[in-house]
């Protein structure tokens, strides 16, 4: 049940959210050609949202490569083929956030989100190992029974305990961001693509910076949207989202409508979280996915998880200080209502997510950096110690330091960042961009976590594929955009 999961921990999830010597890459091919994908390793097939028929395979990879005889694993894939007969032979590669997220999972989206690329290039989907179908590393976090708990009833250790007991069959240390990429890399020179192109959202954008430092030459492009480079860590958020959190209250203040429908929010808000501490509500609801009845304890940590979460998408950001007003008011349905609507993402493969972040990212958070990072009156330090937690349990391997240095590359790069975004913040595409000598990075101001998907950006991809130059990329369109309006009432006044 998505509910369950998502109010269980939540503050995990979307983190996303999706990780040599440069090369320059060849110049734009201004002639159309014909792709070189033997079409004999696909077979004919169909996924969930697209009604047309796409192509779809599988390729063998080692487990571990330093040991490619031993033990292998399934890596599944789909292409959703050009329109164009006369198209391009380079394809878009979308690598997928989380980490934990299965790419062919969002073709619906990709699909959408990317029509225009899609004339003149196919897209290649690839599962990461431990997603999707590529050796699923799925836990289940579905037990009705946390959601009547206090926050610190719930042992999120003993929970990732549970999980990693239903893998005894693989060397999770084995599951990480480069063994993922050379994985890819395999995917590519089966099907036959000279180079591709890169899109990757959140996680997926260190997917992409680690693909250009480990095969440049298979590289025509990258875009990196959300970017979390390498030498930043992933996982604590709460600095993050209290900065996303206070650019909302400023928005609000400077908005006489909503300023004067919801005076002092921030101090609303903090005294919410103080009464939640003291006194969780249990409330019955009917499950906003199902209909079906449902007991759930609303509690502090429960309640920022969704604040947070809500501040991905200026959808559901425009809905927070409704919601902040009407939980203080114990008016708890609009509250459930934004839970369900955050839960309509595609599913995130916990063990691949924490054999990842674990070892990547957890193991160089410093108690110094944890402490700074949980600093804040928005949600503390509830998403550092959840991974802290789990982490505790989950198999770990010590990494090179070389794997968390800055990218190098003049490879053509175009860097999307959205100044609300609560997880990867500008700052972090600014650090990227040092040294991506061939680069732009793109600031949407309205924007928050991925603005392919919100913003005119999934235009400007598609323009910049066709002419490998982000310099010269007009950017018009990001710069008109306008903020969204809040919500003021249950009727959508202020729209």
């Amino acid at each position: 049940m998505l509910l369950t999961k998502l109010a269980v921990a939540s503050s995990l999830l979307m983190s996303l959210l999706l990780p040599a010597v440069a090369q320059t890459a060849p110049e734009a091919d201004s002639t159309a050609a014909t792709s070189s994908t033997p079409t004999s390793k696909l077979t004919g097939c169909y996924l969930k949202g697209i009604s047309e028929q796409v192509q779809c395979g599988s390729l063998s990879v080692p487990q571990d490569y330093a040991a490619p005889d031993a033990k292998q694993l399934t890596i599944n894939y789909a292409v959703l083929p050009a329109v164009s007969e006369s198209k391009r032979p380079d394809p878009l590669l979308i690598l997928a956030g989380g980490p934990g997220q299965a790419a062919v999972e969002l073709a619906p989206m990709i699909n959408r989100i990317f029509a225009e690329v899609r004339k003149r290039r196919d897209i290649l989907l690839i599962d990461q190992r431990g997603t999707g179908q590529s050796e699923p590393l799925s836990c289940s976090l579905s037990h009705e029974q946390e959601l009547v708990k206090t926050d610190d009833d719930v042992k999120l250790d003993e929970m990732a305990r549970e999980c990693l007991a239903q893998f005894e069959q693989y060397d999770l240390t084995q599951f990480h961001s480069l063994h993922a990429i050379k994985d890819f890399e395999q995917v590519r020179q089966h099907l036959g693509y000279q180079q591709v192109n890169l899109y990757g959202g959140s996680y997926g954008s260190r997917a992409g910076l680690i693909y250009l430092r480990e095969f440049p030459q298979s590289v025509r492009t990258a875009v990196l949207d959300a970017v979390a480079p390498p030498q930043v860590i992933v996982g604590p958020f709460g600095r993050h989202g209290a900065d996303a959190f206070n650019k909302l209250l400023e928005q609000c203040r400077a908005s006489s409508a909503c300023a004067d429908t919801f005076p002092n929010l921030g101090d609303t808000y903090v005294q919410v979280l103080k009464q939640l501490e003291q006194q969780p509500q249990l409330i019955s609801i009917k499950d906003p996915l199902t209909n079906e009845p449902l007991e759930i304890m609303v509690t502090a940590g429960r309640f920022s998880s969704v604040m947070r979460v809500g501040l991905y998408h200026p959808t559901t950001r425009q809905m927070l200080p409704y919601v902040i007003d009407q939980t203080a008011k114990a008016n708890y349905t609009p509250l459930v209502g934004l839970l369900g609507t955050t839960t309509a993402q595609a599913e995130i493969y916990m063990g691949l997510m924490l054999s990842v972040l674990c070892s990547e990212d957890l193991a160089r958070a410093t108690p110094e950096l944890l402490a700074a990072d949980g600093d804040n009156d928005f949600i503390g330090s509830r998403t550092g110690d959840a991974f802290v937690q789990m982490c505790s349990v989950w198999p770990q391997a010590e990494r090179p330091s070389e794997w968390f240095a800055p990218v190098a590359s003049d490879i053509p790069t175009l860097l999307l960042s959205g100044r609300l975004d609560p997880v990867t913040p500008p700052t972090w595409g600014a650090l990227a961009a040092q040294t991506l000598t061939n680069s732009r990075h793109v600031i949407a101001e309205h924007g928050s976590h991925i603005i392919v998907s919100h913003t005119c950006a999934n235009q400007l991809v598609a323009k910049f594929l066709e002419t490998a130059d982000p310099a010269g990329l007009d950017t018009s369109c990001i710069e008109t955009k306008k903020a969204v309006p809040f919500i003021l009432n249950s009727n959508g006044k202020g729209l």
